[in-house]
């Protein structure tokens, strides 16, 4: 984290010491922040990709399965805000179907190198674009610019998950995880900005308990028991980022929330097919 995304942090400080939080607990907490980019169709950062449009498929990509989200253009992302060792140049497209499932790859990541010959297909040129009630969702998909925010992540989790009762406790050398969370979610307007696509940092939802990275994992764990993954897949959430997350704001669909997760090495080695989907959602 930069030294001015530190000084941002201070509302969330002050808040924390006021409630009677001991400040080796705040400041250990503060230890976990991580840099992110919060992207929306308003304000004053640079353009750096768009909701919805053509796909710019490279020649010969066969089109994903899922319906196209975004388009993001690496060069102009600030450079190092999201934490990730992205590439320097070229297209992320981001596609994805804002609906739960069984564990399932609910979505896809496609990178288009720079100078790449590319093909434009339509965002409905994919395995769901035979129903009346899919095609209804993908012209909800927001449309428009996105422009960039430089922002500070911190845990909106507070809790790991155990194997038997009582099924859950505090985050490892942060017993005063639950309070913590409580101010970020209070005062994290005053410390970051609000968007509908973040890049890196940490994952949340409508209602988060545990780390919705590490159900990421688990699920691209079972997909892969079940031979309908291939590839090594790490069960250690250390070895995974999160690639972005998508809160949609579809009528309909209200509450849902898409995460995009990588391991690390994939990401290092540009292996964004890759990516691992999955989806938030209480209908």
């Amino acid at each position: 984290m930069t030294p001015e995304l530190w000084d941002r942090s201070s509302p969330f400080r002050d808040m924390a010491l006021g409630r009677g939080i001991p400040g080796e607990d705040v400041e250990r907490w503060l230890g976990l922040a991580r840099s992110c980019v919060t992207l929306a169709e308003g304000g004053d950062g640079p353009v750096v990709g768009r909701f919805g449009g053509p796909v710019p498929l490279p020649v010969g990509t066969e089109p994903p399965f899922h319906p196209f989200v975004a388009a993001l253009d690496l060069a102009a992302l600030p450079t190092g805000a999201t934490g990730l060792p992205l590439p320097s140049e070229g297209q992320l497209l981001l596609f994805a179907v804002p609906e739960g499932g069984d564990y399932g790859n609910r979505g896809s990541v496609v990178y288009v190198p720079a100078g790449a010959e590319v093909e434009e297909r339509d965002r409905y040129a994919c395995g769901l674009a035979g129903t009346e009630e899919y095609r209804r969702m993908v012209e909800a998909f927001p449309e428009g610019e996105l422009r960039a925010t430089a922002d500070v992540s911190l845990p909106y989790h507070c809790a790991i998950e155990l194997t038997a009762e009582p099924w859950s406790e505090p985050l490892p050398g942060h017993p005063r995880a639950e309070e913590l969370v409580e101010v970020w979610d209070e005062v994290r307007g005053d410390v970051a900005s609000r968007g509908p696509l973040q890049i890196g940092g940490y994952a949340s939802e409508e209602a988060v308990c545990t780390d919705p990275l590490a159900g990421a994992v688990y699920c691209a764990w079972k997909e892969a028991e079940a031979g309908r993954w291939g590839g090594p897949v790490s069960e250690d959430v250390s070895d995974w980022v999160l690639l972005a997350d998508w809160s949609p704001g579809i009528d309909g669909w209200e509450g849902a929330t898409v995460h995009w997760a990588i391991q690390r090495a994939d990401l290092v080695a540009r292996r964004f097919d890759r990516t691992f989907t999955t989806v938030y959602w209480n209908p």
